[in-house]
């Protein structure tokens, strides 16, 4: 019996199996890999960052951490919208990445995040005495909207190899 390991033994591996049934490799990547995932790890950071820093304010009172959130809250929502475009692109040209449910759920909640990202920055501009209580709730949402869209992203990657270069021997 020859060995999982053995090159000759074809793999069973069902995200594998999931990437020869239908096409999910990526149409807009840069040297082979996909933009889009490259990308969302800006937003992630930066909404991340906003929270941290209306923590800090909150803690300290200090208006230092408010231009300082001012500033990752508008690089958190243009960043994301940067990732949204490239994601969107790669929902609407690749069919197999259009066939996933999670394609879909992950699209909702990435696109709720970036408005909420986008509220959070808004708010900060117009009215930056509101940070401890709205901005900091739309710092908590956004960063709980991040968890869940990065969960449903995962599952992408993960579940069903969206993105994922696979070599003729595996």
């Amino acid at each position: 019996m020859a060995k999982q390991s053995d090159p000759a033994t074809p793999s069973q591996s069902p995200v594998v199996l999931e990437l020869r049934r239908l096409d999910v490799g990526s149409v807009v990547a840069l040297v082979c890999h996909p933009n889009h995932v490259m990308m969302v790890h800006f937003p992630i950071a930066f909404v991340m960052a906003t929270l941290g820093v209306d923590i800090f304010y909150w803690w300290s009172g200090d208006a230092f951490w408010v231009r300082v959130g001012l500033w990752s809250a508008g690089i958190a929502f243009w960043t994301g919208v940067a990732a949204s475009i490239v994601g969107i692109a790669e929902l609407l040209l690749v069919p197999g990445i259009r066939a996933l449910e999670a394609s879909w759920s992950h699209a909702v909640a990435a696109m709720t995040l970036v408005a909420i990202a986008g509220a959070n920055w808004g708010l900060r501009l117009i009215d930056p005495g509101e940070v401890l209580t709205h901005g900091l709730a739309l710092s908590a949402l956004a960063a709980a909207m991040t968890g869940f869209a990065g969960w449903h992203g995962g599952k992408l990657v993960f579940d069903h190899g969206v993105g994922v270069l696979v070599s003729e021997k595996s």
